[in-house]
């Protein structure tokens, strides 16, 4: 019987790791500077210049002009690309490269990793490059802090934000409000506290507070954090009682795999993994995969040398973007190429968050619904992700549970099951109902013109604007 021909086809596809050199200011790396991760971190391109020094006559003069407007004007996080990131960009694939010049540059813009990581002005929504609700800390995690990085957000699981810098910046970091150095549109916040004291007072926390069994260790990046800290960290954690789950978030498995393949990084996996094993708690790795193009077979040696060292369970949090992996396609080929190929568990696809800046990359909430939909019954039960929607102070929510829907204007209405430390007390924070916003470019032209008019008003009234009541029509 001939197959069924299926709105996907599924395809085992070996990862590649593209050829750096074809890039000119790569041409003479050799293969032991590329597997070095003190080489990638020093080879880091953080401005405009350097980017020309590595692309050498491959970008066009207009291509420079629109990202340096784009860092002026728009950006939220400042420029920071390991090479092993701008490698799997435009080019990393089978075949010729593109001309230099228009044809290349043409390439590079429509890049989907490009796409998020080095933002250019002429990617930003003209209209409404920001929501009129978009917000510097978009899920309030700094107003949960029980103590100095320590967000206490949901019941039984807190986060605790290690430190505020990361091997690489993405445009849509979602702590973009302090992660980073600053730019000329955001002056981020600082870690106040010592070091020390602010992981003695997060410990403290912990043991006083049983109910907490889960922790998520991040910042930014915990792959920036000396291994003998974390390790220390990690450890204290693993003497308390209470605590059954740990995990680990890191974007470098993917953007700087050779700092998880390091042999005293791996050794100090295994020690750990071993001890939480002894413990009966899990300890996981959480990466940020956002495009098939990011996988290399650099990303499946590092995953596989931490899965070999104890660790239990490797998680894919992705971003949903437009114009980087806004298809079934698009997360149906990431979702098989972190299974098959590099052992990453898919988990979950976060729509992307509020923040300024960031409406050309925002899916609308019926869009989520739909490519919910799409990737359903292709992948094991236990690797399809779910879409999910963090809403500001409830916390992540199926796309699908959405209490109400206002599509004209893109306004959905979610309820929550838990209090947050900044509601207790309020009686009423179970029984109402809590707001998210489609980006304003996905709607009708009738609720178009509804936004216009609301900017409208609030420019006439700009004391009322925050406060302004927004009516909603299931």
């Amino acid at each position: 019987m001939a197959a069924i021909s299926q709105p996907y086809a599924y395809q085992r596809r070996a990862l590649v790791e593209p050829d750096w050199t074809r890039l000119p200011g790569y041409r003479d790396v050799t293969a032991e500077q590329w597997s070095s991760a003190q080489w990638q971190r020093t080879s880091c391109v953080k401005n405009p210049a350097q980017l020309r020094a590595v692309m050498g006559d491959l970008l066009t003069d207009e291509f420079y002009d629109d990202l340096e407007r784009d860092r002026t004007e728009r950006a939220t996080m400042s420029m920071l690309l390991p090479p092993q990131m701008l490698n799997t960009m435009v080019g990393a694939t089978d075949g010729e490269m593109p001309s230099a010049g228009v044809e290349f540059t043409r390439a590079f813009l429509a890049d989907p990793v490009r796409r998020y990581m080095l933002p250019v002005f002429s990617d930003r929504d003209p209209d409404w490059p920001s929501h009129p609700h978009a917000t510097r800390d978009s899920l309030h995690e700094h107003d949960m802090w029980v103590t100095e990085g320590l967000t206490h957000r949901y019941p039984t699981k807190v986060l605790a934000e290690l430190l505020a810098t990361c091997p690489q910046y993405c445009g849509h970091c979602t702590r973009m409000d302090l992660v980073g150095n600053s730019t000329p549109q955001v002056t981020k916040l600082r870690l106040a506290g010592r070091p020390d004291g602010r992981l003695d007072a997060m410990i403290d926390y912990l043991k006083a507070t049983p109910q907490v069994r889960d922790v998520v260790v991040s910042g930014g990046d915990v792959a920036n954090l000396p291994w003998r800290h974390l390790e220390s960290f990690v450890m204290r954690l693993l003497e308390i009682d209470n605590i059954r789950d740990i995990r680990l978030a890191t974007k470098a498995l993917m953007g700087l795999p050779q700092h998880w393949t390091q042999p005293d990084v791996v050794e100090g996996v295994g020690r750990v993994a071993l001890t939480a094993r002894s413990r009966g708690v899990g300890l996981a790795f959480h990466t940020h995969v956002n495009h098939v193009s990011s996988l290399t077979p650099a990303v499946a040696r590092a995953s596989r040398g931490l899965l070999d060292a104890g660790v239990r369970n490797i998680r894919n949090q992705g971003v949903l973007m437009r114009g980087v992996n806004d298809t079934p396609k698009d997360l149906l080929d990431l979702c098989f190429g972190l299974l098959d190929g590099a052992s990453i568990n898919p988990y979950y696809f976060y729509m992307c968050d509020m923040i300024p800046s960031s409406e050309h990359w925002r899916l609308s909430l019926a869009e989520a619904q739909e490519l919910q939909h799409a990737i359903l019954g292709y992948l094991p039960g236990f690797a399809t992700p779910r879409i999910v929607c963090d809403v500001p102070f409830v916390g992540k929510r199926w796309v699908h549970q959405a209490e109400s829907y206002d599509r004209e204007r893109g306004i959905s209405l979610w309820r929550k099951n838990y209090l947050t430390p900044i509601e207790d007390g309020f009686d009423t924070a179970l029984d109402r109902s809590y707001v998210y916003y489609d980006p304003i470019s996905s709607l009708p032209p009738d609720g178009r013109r509804w936004w216009r008019e609301q900017a409208a008003a609030d420019a006439e009234s700009p004391e009322l604007a925050p406060d302004r009541p927004v009516p909603v029509h299931a």
